[in-house]
């Protein structure tokens, strides 16, 4: 009785959500068409007739996937041409960062907003000192030979990290009762919202060194950086700016009545609150600026993308880029997919911001 109740209510479920008109089921019954096409092959080709144990372009079955290249040419696609000798460093930058984000996946943990403003300031200095060397008597790694994933995060995870703070203070200015302060804030978001990104990695990396000092120059993954938190903080400021507006006036009033001055009622009242509503927004930016990353391989820099492009061009893997794309797309929707699962969290529960 219970699995004839069941079966029931799953045949009523389905009717419900995926038969309920002429045009619901057309349209099922096209993806299911679009489904059987295009999964059982790419699981053949995948899986059924892949190699994965090998050395050459050689030892693989034609009309397979050869993961062999994959396998060969992970650490390439990992860290680029990074010392292998001084790995060791890359690991301790991840251990670091996962003791520090550790507490967030407790529920119980109470100073989130601290712990974020440590991570913000703290491990962006303790990461770059790891990775570049040249103090406490580190080697000396340049910047030239990062490459692939570690590439790909440093660039990402330094725009969010100073893209952010900066992106707050623009929003801020753009609601200042100051019109020289609201006016440069305005015109800033709206400059650096009206020009690509491709051009501006172009002017930091190449048009930049014309106007700087020979003697003093900038290297060029911080310009482009730069670039990119400049490009980026406008974005964010616009998002922010809308959570800000959807602050009712009382919690202003109440910060007042409490005796609170302007940062310390932003900070601790209406930034919160604003940060919370804008959730979504701020992680669609924050996706958006990791897939963006690949723009940096028309400057010259070999993040993830580039670093398994110029792989699969070697001539002992020609054939080879299938492969080198499908797990590239891996990789970037498993960030993705992981970042926007726990930004759901908040969303579910806003109570916790």
């Amino acid at each position: 009785m219970r699995q004839a109740g069941r079966s029931t209510q799953i045949f009523f479920l389905v009717r419900r959500n995926l038969f309920s008109t002429p045009l619901n089921s057309v349209l099922t019954l096209l993806c299911l068409w679009i489904l059987v096409q295009t999964v059982p092959p790419f699981f053949e080709w995948a899986f059924e007739k892949a190699t994965f144990v090998g050395s050459s372009r050689e030892s693989c079955r034609a009309g397979g996937a050869c993961w062999v290249f994959i396998k060969e040419n992970f650490t390439y696609a990992m860290v680029g041409f990074y010392p292998r000798a001084q790995m060791w460093r890359i690991w301790a930058c991840v251990l670091l960062l996962l003791l520090f984000v550790s507490p967030f996946f407790f529920k119980d943990f109470k100073h989130r907003g601290k712990l974020f403003l440590i991570i913000l300031t703290l491990y962006p200095i303790m990461a770059g000192i790891l990775l570049r060397g040249g103090l406490f008597g580190l080697l000396p790694v340049d910047t030239r030979q990062w490459g692939g994933l570690l590439l790909t995060l440093v660039v990402a995870v330094m725009g969010i990290v100073l893209a952010t703070p900066l992106a707050v203070l623009l929003a801020l200015g753009r609601r200042s009762p100051m019109v020289s302060v609201r006016g440069f804030c305005h015109v800033f978001v709206e400059f650096w919202r009206g020009i690509p990104l491709l051009l501006v990695l172009f002017v930091a990396s190449v048009m930049l060194p014309f106007f700087l000092s020979s003697d003093a120059p900038i290297d060029k993954l911080i310009r482009v950086i730069i670039g990119v938190v400049l490009f980026e903080a406008a974005y964010l400021a616009e998002v922010i700016g809308g959570g800000l507006q959807g602050i009712p006036k009382e919690q202003y009033e109440a910060a007042k009545t409490l005796g609170l001055g302007y940062w310390q009622a932003h900070l601790y009242i209406i930034l919160p609150q604003a940060f919370g509503i804008v959730i979504p927004g701020l992680m669609n930016i924050w996706i958006a600026l990791f897939k963006d990353t690949t723009l940096v391989l028309v400057v010259g820099l070999f993040d993830l993308l580039g670093a398994v492009h110029s792989a699969s061009n070697n001539p002992l893997w020609i054939g080879s880029t299938m492969e080198g794309y499908v797990f590239i797309g891996f990789i970037y929707w498993l960030f993705c997919f992981c970042a926007s699962r726990y930004a759901q969290r908040f969303e579910l529960q806003p109570g916790r911001h």
